[in-house]
């Protein structure tokens, strides 16, 4: 591959309109050319001198067709070093275009939690014609690995590592590492793992201490013994604590009777807590799923979107039937509608603020589902200091714009309320939908915002209607 960044026509003198090292403005018809023109070397070069965003956004303007014709012509090496810089969905969706041996060749190239990402992304009847065309072994090895979730070690997980049996001598390991450096070549290969006959983890063993010892050593006289390891079903919280409480950079993987399965990388459980966290925003938001790219089908982009949209108009119908029931005293006061929006949107504000600590909490898991009780009294706490200032302040805001001090009260009196619903809502909505098994990512949000929206405008307006005479007078 070649690794040499290109040449900038903005820093680079020497590169100029007619110069083939400067990149196209549309890489994306470069690679087609190329592809179409079978010049395989040279668009596996360009390819390589696109940075991972740029390789990215050029196949973004790329149909199904297209897509194949491209990782047709690339070799599977390069081509599956092309998926491997892709977001996964994306990376599913060029996987999901081509035949399946085609697709099965690239696949072979990945990384093991690649693979298994790759494939459990796709359609399941392409992702089994793909497995189909596999070699049997790793056709099964992979089975295994995409039966797990992808926030747990066994989704996390790599199976490429260099195992042992634990009567091996250090010559034994050397040998070994010398008939099979092909297969290595890509490993981690700071240590070796050292297993039983029933392939059970017993110990650890650092490479570096084959170059002080005997070769007529024993392993397990060197091996760091009883290490620690994680269940293959660890979910990603504790392997964030995990690595949060141990400096290392991987850790093995057993399954319940101790077999050693693979090993979790920092870097792994880094990138699917990011991976996480964005998926979260994106379902607040009302991407139901978790994931969309604007080259994702049209049809499945509006149904995902209509799912959760159509959702909140009934949800909004809720809210504005309450100005409904209200409107005549919203027609005596009109200075109220200058005010509701504010009573909305900063109850929501605080709401939001709730929601966003006890989603921090879940998944650090310092809080539990069954613990409403007292995250409520530790928000509502929040809530009645927060509710004080900001109706202090939006009452005087009142005041000052209509000179009548009880429209400042009805107004203050109403944020207030409303901030101890919404901090009350925030807190405690999504441990309630954690507890009965509910994403509350995808449903706190719209709960909060419908519930504190109907709360606020009846405080408003059902206060203002007990008090209409002193606002009209």
């Amino acid at each position: 591959m070649n690794s040499t960044p290109p040449a900038n026509l903005e820093t680079d003198p020497a590169a100029t309109a007619d110069d083939p090292r400067a990149l196209p403005e549309e890489p994306w018809k470069e690679m087609i050319r190329l592809a179409d023109e079978g010049k395989s070397d040279e668009l596996d070069d360009f390819v390589s001198s696109l940075s991972s965003s740029d390789q990215a956004h050029a196949l973004s303007y790329l149909d199904e067709e297209e897509t194949e014709r491209v990782f047709e012509a690339l070799s599977p090496d390069d081509a599956a070093d092309l998926i491997s810089h892709l977001p996964e969905t994306q990376a599913a969706q060029a996987i999901g275009s081509l035949e399946a041996d085609t697709a099965a060749a690239i696949v072979r190239e990945l990384p093991s939690d690649e693979m298994a990402d790759v494939l459990g992304d796709l359609e399941e009847d392409h992702a089994e014609a793909i497995l189909n065309s596999l070699p049997i072994e790793e056709a099964a090895s992979l089975r295994q690995l995409t039966s797990y979730e992808d926030d747990v070690a066994g989704g996390l997980m790599v199976s490429e590592l260099m195992r042992f049996s634990d009567d091996m001598t250090v010559a034994n390991v050397i040998t070994q590492l010398s008939q099979d450096q092909e297969q290595y070549d890509e490993y981690d290969i700071r240590y070796g793992y050292v297993c039983d006959s029933r392939g059970a983890l017993i110990g650890v063993l650092p490479m570096s201490q084959l170059l002080f010892v005997k070769r007529s050593q024993p392993i397990e006289a060197i091996m760091i013994r009883n290490p620690l390891s994680v269940l293959d079903t660890t979910p990603l919280e504790e392997l964030i604590e995990f690595f949060d409480t141990h400096d290392f950079l991987g850790v093995p993987v057993v399954d319940n009777s101790g077999v050693l399965k693979g090993v979790v990388h920092r870097e792994a459980v880094d990138y699917a807590t990011v991976r996480a966290t964005e998926s979260d925003y994106l379902k607040s938001q009302g991407i139901v799923g978790g994931e969309e790219l604007r080259s994702m089908p049209l049809w499945l982009r509006a149904r995902r979107r209509l799912s959760w949209l159509s959702i909140n108009i009934l949800l909004n119908i809720g809210a504005a039937s309450v100005i409904a029931i209200f409107q005549d005293t919203l027609k005596s006061v009109i200075a109220l509608a200058v005010f509701l929006p504010i009573i909305s949107d900063m109850s929501g504000c605080s709401g939001n603020q709730a929601v966003a600590v006890s989603m921090r909490e879940l998944a650090l898991g310092v809080v539990r589902p069954a613990e409403m009780l007292r995250v409520w009294l530790k928000e509502i706490t929040v809530g009645l200091i927060n509710g004080s200032v900001l109706g202090l302040l939006v009452g005087i805001c009142a005041l000052i714009f209509d000179g009548n001090p009880y429209l400042g009260l009805v107004i203050g009196l109403a944020l207030f309320a409303n901030t101890l619903v919404a901090v009350s809502i925030g807190g405690t909505v999504p441990l309630l939908l954690k507890r009965l098994g509910v994403d509350p990512a995808v449903a706190s949000g719209p709960l909060l915002t419908t519930i504190t929206d109907m709360c606020g405008f009846f405080l408003v307006l059902g206060t203002a209607t007990v008090m209409l005479s002193k606002l009209t007078s």
